[in-house]
């Protein structure tokens, strides 16, 4: 008896014959679930605008899609799974802030695919995506070099003692550069400007950099190549 009721309960572990019969339809989209993700990867890598490093972001996609589709084929058959799922979400906590407003929306277009091939509508999500990658690569096709030269120029400095944005950009002018301010984050502890920046050559980012730390001696200095961010 104990034998017979344990295999009954090893079968209904497995699946009911109709949740057999619907895997191989989740293995297709879970493969065309990876497929659309190294996709969006591709585009975001290539026309992102993103200061941070794209090609290091992109592996997210992959993981957010597959994992978006492989829940909602789960759920999308029962309402009490879907009300399990609102619940066990409750309890994730993102700590890592989304600094830049396009990763946050490629986060939401990898979601939309997941939900669209995980709701059994793969035709639409597929033209849709399309269509949407095929905008983003006009936009980038279309869109002008920056005349400001091709370095990134991130400074960081404890807030409260640190050099004011003013300060920055006055330092900048000094040494003979040319910069756009792309991002300024000012915290309780520490503030950090991100530049779009060209020097004349290597010795006025040299001397940026002495004029820096004689008005910061704890601020620190990246500087980064924006055609390397896309490799």
């Amino acid at each position: 008896m104990n034998t017979a009721r344990f295999e009954e309960s090893f079968r209904n572990l497995l699946g009911t014959p109709e949740m057999v019969a619907a895997l191989p339809e989740l293995v297709l989209s879970l493969a065309l679930a990876a497929a659309l993700a190294v996709l969006m990867g591709l585009v975001y890598v290539r026309f992102g605008y993103s200061l941070s490093n794209r090609r290091l972001f992109a592996r997210n996609f992959l993981l957010l899609v597959v994992t978006t589709t492989l829940v909602i084929s789960i759920v999308k058959s029962s309402l009490a799974l879907s009300l399990g799922l609102v619940g066990a979400l409750s309890i994730v906590r993102f700590r890592t802030a989304i600094k830049e407003p396009e990763e946050l929306a490629y986060l939401f277009l990898a979601i939309g695919v997941g939900l669209g091939l995980g709701a059994g509508q793969a035709l639409i999500t597929i033209v849709a995506l399309l269509i949407i990658l095929g905008l983003i690569v006009i936009r980038g096709l279309t869109r002008r070099p920056p005349a400001q030269g091709n370095l990134y120029l991130t400074i960081g400095a404890p807030a409260p003692a640190g050099p004011t944005l003013q300060q920055l950009v006055q330092l900048l002018a000094e040494s003979g550069a040319s910069a756009v301010l792309k991002r300024y984050d000012h915290g309780p502890e520490r503030l950090e400007a991100a530049f779009h920046a060209s020097f004349p050559d290597p010795n006025a980012l040299e001397q940026f950099i002495r004029k820096l730390r004689t008005l910061a001696p704890d601020a620190s200095v990246t500087c980064m190549d924006d055609r390397t961010l896309a490799i």
